[in-house]
């Protein structure tokens, strides 16, 4: 064991239960929380057993809706929902010390065709060190190793200086609904870990993501006469294509931390629908996507880039010329958010995880895709992504995670906590 470790830092990683980690993956697998259903209000009540047993002062509360949505800065949401729970563990006051935030969303997204799974993707299988399940890296490892760092802590016998305050959010995989109201209650601190899947990195900064629909009009008429009409179809496609030709000016010049990915800002088109009847000549089509946020660039900014896109390539267009087509911003509106550079979370996290289980000092790195980081750091907190799983496994119907990686993880969380806010 690394020479660096304290009696109580070694009694607090001794103290990390492998066992209960797995149980506790299958337990919180076992509940679908998609987005925005009962399920994911169930799960919040349920982790709010879990952190009242481990003596943590407990805040679940109903967030009011309305009042959120009319809020100043409200993120946005895509998935309807008639309820939303917040929940926040904190540690006694010990003192005068720190607060450090451990926090983790518990929704996922839905599980797509049940034919591309193994089985239920709510029922989760084990195979060796493996899990397999809807949600098991993102997040619901990321969760149970927050828990298991505060039970580790806990078993210890540590007291703290500062406190520990577990944020378990709702809505972040359509906005960050959870996180915006998480802190609009007051529940703030001085750094945040988010235990996103980061697979054996520290990524210290997010792209945003912004979803757009474009709404393209054309002139309807029965399919045999079509040259009598203008196809919805057909007058998108040079809208798509100059699409095409703004994604590949936007990333041109990548920030460092996001260089290694080929596209690091994608512009994506996820559906688009168009018609209401076979032998008609489509009057409408209706393309919605995403389209990435640079790193520290104003998010209108970008929605303002867009927009000039799709109206010079209507310009050029002698349909569309005169019958433009029209952008609109619904649902998720990620910004982009990263560590301060002078933030010691960073080398904190670096040297608990070199402690806690050997190794060379973990690559940094940004990441593509939009989360509560941004929230996080707009409200002054430093916050960075660390947490075990493979992004890349996220959203599938392969979507896995290793316990001994969550092990991993909990352990670093461990001493990341005792160092951050301190111990008598």
């Amino acid at each position: 064991m690394p020479a660096t470790l304290s009696s109580l830092e070694a009694a607090a990683l001794a103290a990390v239960d492998e066992t209960a980690i797995g149980r506790m993956l299958l337990d919180l697998l076992a509940v679908p929380s998609v987005t925005g259903s009962d399920a994911e209000s169930d799960l919040q009540h349920i982790l709010a057993k879990h952190l009242q047993g481990l003596g943590l002062d407990t805040d679940l509360w109903s967030m009011d809706l309305p009042e959120l949505r009319a809020a100043s800065g409200f993120p946005g949401t895509e998935a309807p929902r008639s309820e939303a729970w917040g929940l926040v563990g904190l540690t006694p006051d010990g003192g005068d010390g720190p607060t450090l935030i451990l926090q983790g969303h518990v929704d996922v997204v839905p599980p797509g065709d049940p034919a591309r799974w193994d089985g239920d993707p709510f029922a989760p299988r084990t195979a060796g060190d493996t899990v397999y399940g809807r949600g098991a890296c993102d997040m619901k490892a990321g969760v149970v190793a927050n828990l298991a760092a505060l039970a580790a802590i806990r078993a210890s016998g540590a007291r703290l200086r500062g406190r520990v305050a577990a944020h378990f959010v709702v809505s972040e995989e359509d906005g960050g609904l959870g996180a915006f109201g998480t802190l609009r209650r007051g529940h703030t601190g001085d750094a945040c870990i988010i235990t996103e899947p980061t697979g054996g990195t520290l990524v210290t900064a997010n792209a945003g993501a912004l979803t757009f629909r474009i709404e393209v009009p054309g002139k309807a008429t029965h399919g045999s006469t079509r040259y009598a009409g203008v196809s919805a179809i057909d007058a998108y496609l040079p809208i798509h294509q100059a699409l095409a030709a703004l994604e590949a000016r936007r990333n041109l010049r990548p920030d460092p931390l996001m260089a290694e990915y080929p596209v690091p800002y994608p512009l994506s088109v996820g559906s688009v629908s168009a018609g209401d009847w076979a032998s008609s000549v489509p009057d409408l089509l209706v393309a919605e996507g995403r389209l990435g946020v640079r790193l520290d660039e104003d998010p209108e900014q970008a929605r303002a880039e867009l927009e000039e896109c799709v109206a010079r390539a209507c310009e050029r267009d002698p349909w569309l010329s005169e019958h433009p087509a029209r952008v609109t911003w619904p649902g998720g509106q990620f910004a982009s958010g990263r560590l301060k550079a002078d933030s010691t979370l960073r080398d904190v996290v670096h040297d608990a995880h070199a402690d806690a289980v050997g190794g060379p000092r973990m690559p940094e790195r940004g990441a593509p895709y939009g989360s509560d980081l941004r929230l996080y750091s707009a409200a002054g907190i430093p916050t960075l992504h660390f947490g075990p799983g493979d992004v890349r496994l996220a959203h599938g119907p392969r979507e896995q995670v290793r316990i001994s990686e969550i092990v991993t993880v909990a352990r670093t969380l461990v001493l990341a906590v005792l160092r951050s806010v301190g111990t008598k």
